[in-house]
């Protein structure tokens, strides 16, 4: 029983460099994002810093959204231009 909550926990978050991994990225650029307020959210679980794989997905997903790249809606190349402005003086 012990065994099963342990691997839960293990399976629901990720320390430092765990997340790195799964990110693929470095686990110093998630200490930067961290000290920034920028990333994925993060808390600490005693003196380390976790993060939920859950959260991290979902993080994933808003940023693909919010790349014009991946969300149609953002393409500027589709967006019709705006008008300019006319003086008045």
């Amino acid at each position: 029983m012990h065994d099963q909550i342990a691997s839960t926990h293990e399976a629901a978050f990720l320390n430092v460099n765990k997340a790195a991994e799964y990110l693929g990225i470095s686990p110093n650029t998630l200490y930067v994002w961290r000290h920034r307020r920028q990333g994925p959210p993060s808390f600490r679980m005693g003196r380390r810093v976790m993060y939920r794989i859950s959260t991290l997905e979902e993080w994933i997903i808003a940023q693909e959204q919010a790349d014009s790249r991946s969300n149609a809606a953002l393409d500027p190349l589709i967006q019709k231009p705006m008008k300019r402005a006319v003086r008045t003086s």
